[in-house]
């Protein structure tokens, strides 16, 4: 009996110091000083006012008859970059813009913004019509496919749906996330701050490591640089939430095509299925050397798709 009280005694202790280190590491300066995002901004961002937001975005190519109006929302813990190999590819078809979420990127960070995925796709949709996109095509990789989901079947100008690899049947977080207690908040937002974590988090998510370059992890620091980025961060990871969306896919009434990497290790042919089974009329572009970020590692293949199939949004 006494060997059990001293084994509890001792693993609270235990407990209790690991704990207290957690703490103290997640309010451990960062060494960052932010900074305001203009500051930050090269020479093809945009920003636009949005309800009181600066959204960042970038735009390729020109408007005009034959092209449609093609918006692209980046998935979690990234930004617009991630669109950097695909949209310069499209430029001479489509109308691309590229925008960064509110919390990520340049954009802004507000700490009393709800970032709650329905919330996020409304604010898609006034940036949309902010640009006076009209008939535009909303596309979305990861997160950002979970939120296109969303502003097609509840945004009246959408005429057309593009899905890479979303977060639609499952976001990728863990349930747990919803119940830990402070400061695993402030942890998981200095976490994603953390240059190291972020570029293995990035290479386990390609088949092809090296496409994670030092050049792409400068210009994903540029966030953590930006003025708001930790207490922004810190209010975001209060907003978990569970994939809802498959309920809305019987609703999408556009035309929709999904790109899609088949070696993402976390979504496999079981959730390409799911997704089909749930749309109507979608067409689909494999690519068999993509992982999660199908539309990095396989750019030019989507692209080529896209480019061939545009017809199906005009």
């Amino acid at each position: 009996m006494k060997f059990i009280k001293a084994c509890i005694k001792y693993t609270a202790l235990f407990l209790v110091v690991i704990y207290v280190g957690l703490i103290a590491y997640a309010y451990w300066p960062t060494g960052i000083d932010e900074v305001p995002a203009t500051e930050l901004a090269g020479p093809d961002d945009r920003f636009i006012a949005v309800d009181d937001l600066a959204l960042r975005y970038q735009a390729f190519g020109a408007r005009g008859p034959g092209k449609p109006n093609l918006v692209l929302i980046h998935g979690f813990g990234n930004s617009l970059q991630s669109f950097r190999l695909l949209a310069p590819l499209l430029a001479n078809d489509f109308y691309v813009v590229t925008l960064d979420l509110p919390g990520f990127g340049l954009s802004s960070k507000p700490v009393d913004y709800e970032y709650y995925a329905a919330n996020q796709a409304a604010t898609v949709g006034q940036f949309i019509r902010a640009l006076g996109l009209e008939q535009a095509v909303i596309g979305g990789h990861s997160l950002g496919g979970q939120l296109a989901l969303r502003v097609a079947v509840t945004e009246p100008e959408i005429n057309g749906l593009l899905l890479l690899n979303p977060g639609i049947i499952s976001t990728g977080v863990p349930a747990i996330i919803e119940f830990l207690p402070w400061p695993f908040q402030r942890l998981s937002a200095k976490q994603f701050g953390d240059r190291g974590f972020r570029e293995t988090f990035l290479k386990n998510s390609f088949v092809d490591p090296s496409m994670v370059t030092e050049e792409m992890m400068d210009d994903l620091q540029r966030t953590v640089q930006s003025e708001g980025y930790m207490a922004g961060s810190i209010a975001m990871m209060n907003y978990y939430e569970a994939a809802t969306e498959v309920a809305l896919l019987p609703e999408v009434a556009v035309p929709t095509v999904i790109g899609w990497g088949q070696q993402d290790k976390n979504k496999g042919p079981a959730e390409l299925q799911q997704l089909r089974d749930g749309l109507q009329g979608e067409i689909v572009v494999e690519v068999a050397d993509a992982g999660h970020y199908v539309h990095e590692e396989g750019a030019a293949e989507v692209a080529a798709f896209l480019i061939a199939n545009k017809g199906i949004w005009q």
